[in-house]
């Protein structure tokens, strides 16, 4: 394994590195500025080929609870990332051939280090992404199952052998990597949707690129930083960080070099299908993880209490940031008061808006004012037509990218609210009679990534969780994901699946070998 191992010199860290290291925050904004970032785990350049590079440009990474000015990052353009698919095809030989025993180790070598530095890769998601630090945390942890769980996996890629239809041959099947990888990741988790994918990738024997969203980029850098540690080899993991300007330009030539094999993205059904034009021109490999609109109903027979702590977990996770948390919720007319006024009283009770460094913070910042903007027209909109705001309903005092836990009653079907996925703490309620008239309202969406239902009735359970049409069922459960289940969904909300025994068959071709005249 040794051969593997990068040689362990100083990184090549330019002078802007710097400045992400000891200087003070600027702050743009009010609030408190978050503590300083552990320098060992961030950096400023692009990674490529297992070397720290720098762009032309650099753009800001900022704290969106306070407006501070974290540092700045390298812009990387359409030649950095065709550097870094270049990178990643001439290393793919070498990685694929290593025993998967061999690639099994460095997976979990890089688990493990995730681990030791788990409270410094939270502070990193904190500051650059907003959720609560206990939530951060809580994000690492499921980030490095990823590792764990493919370093398991790679060494338990099985082919066949098929009975042969005539005596002198033997039929024999054979599973390859694709080649190299293109990864673009979404800001809400910044750590978990990087190695749930490279995970598998790598395990597979693919070499990646990973493109970060513009607004979370350091924590796809510390892992980079880590991976490097462990000894992963030089052009196997990539990063190209870069601008929002940048992306287009970027994100179109990593999906239609023609050394790239395949394409894993998450992030919106709309830029999803972009994506899946410019994989066309070459038919790529993709996976997809886009957009959700997640129902959560409740049935007359439900615990109630129990689905009032479901609600709670499933939509205020990361400020409603989540693709699977729900969007809508649906109550039966029986329990439809007391729903409300339990969940209402919960909401009071156990939500905490604050800065996510701060003890006791439960709901940190949304990503950007155009997040908020977003909220407040949902709720302007349901507002008009008849909703009622139960509590919350407003922008936080505590600054502008913040807002408070939302609950609206008196919610229709006519509402933007329950026709498009607000990403953010706003939690609608619409009363239904039947239950063939809720699975109706939730079938209604053109994606299906989560659905939840709270049911005591046995027979119910089972009708309603065969006829959603998801990828993801949680019944009687809010939190529903761990690297052992497969993630996906159906309809627009994707193609493919991660984690899991399954995640691992994205990466991988399956070839058939025939031997004849034995």
């Amino acid at each position: 394994m040794a051969r593997w191992r990068l040689p362990r010199t100083p990184l090549l860290l330019p002078r802007a590195a710097q400045r992400l290291l000891p200087a003070p925050l600027r702050r743009s904004g009010s609030g408190p500025a978050p503590p300083r970032l552990p320098g060992s785990l961030v950096r400023s350049g692009g990674f490529v080929g297992g070397r720290w590079v720098q762009a032309a440009a650099a753009f800001p990474v900022l704290d969106p609870a306070s407006g501070a000015e974290l540092g700045r990052v390298a812009d990387c353009g359409v030649a950095e990332a065709r550097a870094a698919v270049r990178a990643a095809w001439e290393a793919g030989p070498g990685w694929s051939a290593a025993p998967a025993k061999e690639r099994s180790a460095l997976l979990r070598k890089w688990y493990s280090l995730m681990m030791e530095n788990k409270d410094d890769l939270a502070k990193i998601i904190t500051a650059e992404n907003g959720k609560p630090l206990k939530e951060a945390q809580g994000e690492v942890l499921y980030s490095a199952s990823f590792l764990e769980w493919f370093a398991e996996e790679a060494r338990r890629i099985y082919g066949d052998i098929i009975p042969p239809s005539v005596k002198d041959r033997r039929l024999l099947v054979l599973k390859q990597p694709v080649g190299v990888a293109t990864i673009i990741t979404p800001w809400n988790f910044p750590s978990a949707m990087i190695t749930r994918k490279v995970g598998a990738a790598l395990a597979a024997g693919c070499t990646v690129v990973v493109k970060p969203a513009e607004d979370t980029p350091l924590s796809a850098l510390a892992l980079a930083e880590l991976a490097n540690q462990a000894g992963i080899p030089a052009g196997v993991y990539n990063v190209v960080p870069c601008s929002q300007k940048q992306t287009p330009a970027v994100g179109e030539a990593l999906c239609t070099d023609p050394l790239v094999a395949k394409i894993s993205f998450t992030g919106s059904t709309a830029t999803g299908k972009v994506l899946l034009h410019h994989a066309a021109g070459t038919v790529k490999r993709v996976s997809m993880e886009l957009g959700g609109h997640a129902p959560f109903i409740v049935f007359d027979s439900a615990d109630v209490d129990r689905a009032v702590a479901g609600a709670l977990a499933s939509k205020y996770r990361n400020s409603g940031q989540t693709c699977i948390c729900t969007n809508r919720f649906l109550v039966q007319k029986e329990i439809h008061d007391a729903f409300v006024e339990k969940f209402a009283k919960a909401i009071e009770r156990e939500l905490r808006v604050g800065n996510g460094f701060d003890e006791g913070t439960t709901q940190g910042p949304l990503i950007n004012e155009k997040a908020v903007g977003k909220v407040e027209r949902h709720i302007s909109d349901a507002v008009s037509q008849g909703a009622s705001i139960v509590t919350g309903g407003k922008r936080h005092s505590f600054g502008k990218n913040f807002f408070e836990p939302t609950l609206l009653s008196n919610v229709t079907t006519n509402m933007l609210c329950t026709q498009e996925e607000t990403f953010g703490p706003l939690a609608p309620v619409i009363k239904f009679d039947t239950e063939a008239e809720a699975v109706a309202i939730a079938n209604s969406a053109n994606v299906g990534l989560a659905g939840y239902f709270y049911s005591q009735d046995p027979a119910q359970i089972w009708r309603v969780a065969e006829q959603l049409e998801v990828g993801i069922v949680g019944v009687n459960e809010g939190i529903v994901s761990s690297a052992e289940c497969p993630f996906g969904g159906v309809k627009q909300s994707g193609l493919g699946r991660e984690g899991s025994k399954y995640g691992i068959d994205e990466y991988l071709e399956i070839k058939f070998v025939c031997f004849g005249g034995l």
